[in-house]
């Protein structure tokens, strides 16, 4: 009998230990890519679509446009088109331009989705002053493997 509760519990922290979510400091890439979910599961595509084209979440549509997303008005075209991201480039490499796109593509105006420190913050009021220390990302681990998802289906035909 307790052996079978010592391996329950093993394997309860195991599967613990899976799902935890990577924080935003420990973030690994290798070559801009990220490897490995953010949560330890697959996103949901159709709630990527939402955080995508919704102006208070990721708000990607002021900047890219794709036919994925044509009925939402006013696409912006300061980002490339996202028709065939999928076909483009790997669920590991979309990841890791969402949660920080500088580390692939250093001089771009894309803002990092799923950082929390390190930002150059402009103005008098901010110059030299670090960020508050419970600053948010602008985007949840969740949010940003259901983006990565909804990318994933941009296919080129």
């Amino acid at each position: 009998m307790k052996r079978t509760a010592t391996t329950f519990a093993a394997l309860c922290l195991t599967a613990t230990a899976a799902t935890a979510e990577v924080a935003p400091a420990d973030v690994m890439y290798e070559d801009g890519a990220i490897a490995a979910s953010l949560t330890g599961a697959a996103g949901n595509a159709d709630q990527g679509r939402k955080i995508m084209t919704d102006k208070s979440m990721g708000n990607c549509i002021s900047c890219h446009a794709a036919q994925a997303y044509s009925d939402v008005p006013f696409p912006g075209e300061v980002g490339p088109v996202l028709d065939g991201a999928g076909s483009r480039w790997t669920e590991a490499e979309l990841r890791g331009l969402v949660v920080n796109p500088k580390v692939m593509f250093e001089g771009t105006v894309m803002p990092a989705f799923y950082k929390v420190d390190g930002f150059t913050r402009p103005g008098d009021a901010y110059t030299g002053k670090a960020a508050p220390a419970d600053l948010p990302p602008l985007l949840s681990a969740a949010q940003i493997e259901d983006v990565v998802a909804f990318l994933m289906t941009l296919k080129d035909e």
